[in-house]
């Protein structure tokens, strides 16, 4: 009987360890999985922060035109003004 709980001992430890061992394996794929999932969400992530650079640079652009355009609508409304006042004055 001894040599019978012996070998029955070591097999269960032996199942212990395989299910560790399974488990282990287990973590260490979803880890992986997790890894390569957030390598592709970071990748993602840089290409939206690229596109939505340019959009702010196009952004930028126009707002400078449309400031650039507005001076000059306000100075030729000066001259304009200044003109319409110098006929009146006449």
């Amino acid at each position: 009987m001894p040599a019978e709980m012996t070998v029955k001992a070591a097999l269960e430890a032996l199942t212990k360890a395989l299910n560790q061992l399974d488990n282990e394996v287990d973590r260490q794929v979803e880890a992986s999985r997790s890894s390569t999932e957030a390598a592709a969400e970071l990748g993602r992530m840089v290409e939206d922060r690229s596109r939505i650079a340019q959009e702010l640079d196009r952004a930028q652009d126009r707002a400078n035109r449309l400031e650039e355009a507005n001076r000059e609508v306000s100075r030729r409304l000066v001259t304009a003004m200044e003109t319409i006042r110098a006929v009146l004055d006449r």
